[in-house]
């Protein structure tokens, strides 16, 4: 890839551009596709990693094959040789360039930015049989993310990580991702801004627009059927009214609207907000394209998908 223009900035234009061009040449060579690992056929990680390919102009289902794997086997298999390369969370990649078996492409928070990554999940059944509980979880949630989200915080994160009955891996290698300092290789580093963003620019919140995007993308890629029925599922199954309604007595700042369109941010922008002030964004995809809820029939039908 370096060879291939590559610098090893973690520009996903230009990473991907240059993964294009080798696996033509594999190609063109005879030799066999490259294989990616992801979390899971349904995870984020595997529907970013598409995204991020197919912008490029590679298809991920003829081009390169892609593997589900649990993330702390993916460098091991790096070394072993089942995969080329994989999508996953820290701090598996930062492990692999660090022991000299990988180099990190690009991230996604420069794919997809201010996008979500975990999740709190919680049965309607429960929610609607427990409600105090679950408010009080989610209130819970909200002061831990203020808190990891403050940098002299994030050496106790680290530690805390660390432990075995966690991620246990040595907090060293967790503490440069949580300041935004990406490990590229042995040695090299790359400072990425809103890599680690657990609470600031409503990180917290359950964006409706987050929940069908990825519907979208599930479309795109045959793991479900479009439908109104199921775009009414997707969109119900983020709760800003359950959000909004917990974190009431906290007087949290949170948006007014439980959509927006992904991509219209350029820059840090003040929004209306439940209480005080709220800064989003920037937002949106790397390559320019624009998610807008309200026409998900026109983007659907728009998207790339090879065939």
């Amino acid at each position: 890839m370096a060879e291939e223009g590559d610098r090893g900035d973690l520009d996903p234009t230009r990473s991907g551009k240059a993964l294009k061009a080798v696996i033509e040449k594999r190609g063109a060579a005879g030799l066999p596709k490259l294989r990616f690992g992801v979390v899971y056929a349904f995870s984020g990680h595997n529907l970013e990693l598409r995204y991020w390919l197919s912008a490029n102009g590679i298809n991920p289902d003829q081009d390169v094959e892609i593997v589900v794997l649990p993330p702390p086997l993916m460098p091991d298999a790096m070394i072993a040789g089942r995969i080329d390369g994989y999508c996953a969370g820290e701090p598996w990649n930062t492990l692999a360039a660090r022991r000299g078996v990988g180099r990190v492409a690009t991230v996604k928070s420069r794919i997809w930015k201010s996008s979500p990554e975990k999740v709190l999940a919680i049965t309607s059944s429960v929610s609607e049989e427990k409600p105090e509980l679950v408010e009080a979880l989610i209130r819970a949630l909200y002061k831990a993310a203020a808190w990891c989200g403050e940098r002299h915080n994030h050496d106790e994160l680290a530690l805390i990580l660390s432990r075995p009955d966690y991620v246990d891996v040595d907090h060293a290698i967790l503490k440069p991702a949580l300041d935004g300092l990406i490990a590229v290789n042995e040695t090299s580093k790359v400072q990425v801004d809103d890599f680690f963003l657990p609470f600031a620019k409503a990180a917290t919140f359950p964006w409706q627009s987050h929940a069908l995007w990825f519907y979208s993308q599930m479309v795109r890629w045959g793991l479900c059927s479009h439908s109104p029925r199921n775009a009414a599922i997707a969109i119900g199954s983020y709760r800003p009214d359950i959000f909004r309604r917990a974190l009431k007595p906290l007087n949290a700042a949170l948006p007014g609207a439980s959509l927006k369109v992904e991509g219209a941010l350029l820059e840090p922008t003040a929004v209306g907000a439940s209480a005080g002030g709220l800064i989003l964004g920037p937002d949106g995809f790397f390559d320019g394209q624009m998610f807008d809820p309200d026409k998900i029939d026109d983007y659907i039908r728009g998207q790339k998908n090879f065939s």
